[in-house]
């Protein structure tokens, strides 16, 4: 079958790294070849961005974090996303651009139009194929992430930036139905599994028709 980009959204705590991995195992066992990565991240360069963007000690202003994002984009998906798209794997990412959109667009105000013009041309105008937004209000998210570890900077900031995040999330999430799919990230972890594979393993059989 052809390659598949799929990617896994939502607010901090939603437990995106737990459904990815879980979602790869499952899609391991039945036969497909899936590459994970995550954003930022996923290549030496964005492992380099990633810290400097979680570092609760920086202060950096909209414009740079979201060039830095951008930047770490470009390489995941020149080096990893692309050319596994070209080998026929199931890509499997923790975050892409539409957490741009929501985190510095809807969150930090940055135009939304100037985002998708530099996204456009940071991905090529790559776009997943199927998106998991696992939504959750954000009170509850940021109390989950903190029982993790000390919050890095961008679960800093305050619930009101939080909460514009979410809203972003979900007016994304509607203007793209058939791209999205939302899934109550109050539920018991197995639940959500098991929704998101029947999901996955429907639209993964529809496109090898």
């Amino acid at each position: 079958m052809p390659g598949v980009f799929i990617t896994f959204e939502g607010p901090e705590g939603a437990g995106k790294s737990t459904q990815t991995k879980l979602l790869q195992a499952a899609l391991e066992r039945a036969g497909y070849a899936v590459e994970l990565t995550r954003e930022p991240g996923g290549t030496p360069l964005g492992d380099v961005v990633r810290g400097a963007l979680l570092n609760p000690d920086l202060e950096i202003a909209a414009l740079p974090e979201f060039l830095l994002f951008s930047a770490s984009r470009a390489q995941l998906t020149k080096d990893v996303i692309v050319p596994a798209i070209a080998g026929n794997r199931v890509v499997i990412c923790d975050r892409f651009f539409d957490s741009s959109l929501a985190y510095q667009g809807y969150g930090r105000g940055l135009n939304l139009e100037f985002l998708r013009e530099v996204t456009w041309e940071a991905t090529g105008g790559l776009r997943p194929h199927v998106t998991i937004l696992l939504d959750l209000e954000p009170k509850l998210g940021l109390q989950r992430a903190a029982r993790v570890g000390a919050p890095d900077r961008l679960e800093q900031a305050d619930l009101a930036f939080h909460q514009k995040v979410r809203a972003g999330f979900l007016e994304l999430a509607q203007f793209e139905p058939e791209r999205f799919l939302v899934v109550d990230a109050t539920q018991d972890p197995q639940v959500i599994h098991e929704h998101i594979l029947s999901a996955v393993t429907g639209s993964l059989s529809a496109m090898a028709t």
